[in-house]
């Protein structure tokens, strides 16, 4: 009866991207309510403790009132093999009176159990990865439209800024934002700055990136935002990529730039597009002289002076250099 109403047995909502399974969830749902009520004909288990065999009982009990019942697994890419192997099982002859919705963030494609939903056709498997950085900002502007507001492109880039990457969290915010604008223009960096609080860190890929670009002021505004990252592992991040672009810059000076991501561990992409601007940021010189006030500031953040002072005083001497080549 499942199929008969337009439903496939299993659904598979796979990605990293919490409010993407949300939205999934919640059409899924609203779509299966309209045929009998739900608090009669639902069950919802959480994959790192449920067992199996009471998923697939939940699936085979037959509805109340309804042509349909909905079994929920969150989590489902925690499941044990064992009870994963359940539903494998399960899937093999599925009852036709039930859609068995599964909610992971990463179940791999090699997996028994993604295998087996997939059968079922494409559309069984949504995909709820999160997008790529770069996409993040069309994608809020695309959120706010559907808030009914629209967002100046600096804006968008402070929410992110501000909240990070996460979109329950920008969906909420920008939630905010549309109740308390007016007017018909768009959403201001004011606006965002008096309405949204800092919810996120900065991170610490993102320092390092800034000390390779030799920007002190931005290096200065992500270490204020970076509580929780100890100057000692931030001080061992950017030798590592000091090092990382005297290796560019000789493979550079040999004409063998290709070896760049052979050498250098991190995205291809990243070292491919970035590694080669950020080594010419430095001489030959500036790097040997960084790589050697990095070992007299690491042995005097472990012989007793203060650690947060010690690691600033090394990098800002470093991207105040003003050398170039």
């Amino acid at each position: 009866m499942a199929e008969a109403n337009g439903f496939l047995p299993v659904y598979l909502a796979n990605g990293d991207d919490t409010l993407k399974r949300e939205r999934v969830a919640e059409r899924l749902h609203g779509r299966i309510a309209r045929l009998g009520d739900l608090s009669f004909n639902s069950e919802e288990f959480d994959g790192e403790s449920a067992r199996g065999a009471d998923i697939v009982a939940a699936c085979n009990t037959l509805p109340f009132m309804s042509d349909v019942r909905l079994v929920t697994v969150k989590n489902a890419d925690k499941l044990r093999k064992a009870d994963a192997e359940a539903l494998v099982d399960y899937l093999e002859a599925p009852a036709d009176t039930a859609v068995l919705a599964l909610y992971a963030q990463g179940l791999a494609k090699n997996t028994r159990l993604y295998k087996a939903v997939a059968k079922f056709g494409k559309t069984a498997v949504i995909d709820c990865a999160s997008v790529a950085k770069r996409d993040l900002p069309s994608l809020i502007a695309k959120m706010a439209k559907g808030h009914g507001i629209t967002m100046r492109s600096d804006a968008v880039s402070l929410l992110i800024d501000l909240v990070g990457e996460d979109t329950v969290r920008i969906d909420a915010e920008l939630r905010k934002l549309s109740l308390s604008h007016e007017g018909a223009g768009a959403v201001t960096v004011d606006e965002v700055n008096r309405l949204v609080g800092r919810t996120t860190e900065a991170k610490p890929w993102e320092f390092v990136d800034a000390f390779s670009e030799r920007d002190a002021a931005k290096c200065l505004r992500l270490r204020a935002r970076m509580e929780s990252s100890s100057p000692y592992a931030l001080l061992a991040m950017c030798i590592t990529r000091v090092r990382e672009l005297a290796m560019v810059r000789g493979l550079m000076a040999r004409g063998q730039q290709s070896q760049m991501t052979k050498l250098i561990k991190g995205p291809a992409w990243k070292v491919e597009k970035f590694y080669p601007r950020y080594a010419r940021n430095f001489t030959a010189d500036e790097l040997r002289a960084a790589l050697k006030s990095a070992r007299d500031a690491e042995r005097a953040m472990k012989s007793g002076a203060d650690p947060e002072t010690a690691f600033e005083t090394w990098y800002l001497s470093v991207v105040a250099r003003a050398g170039r080549g």
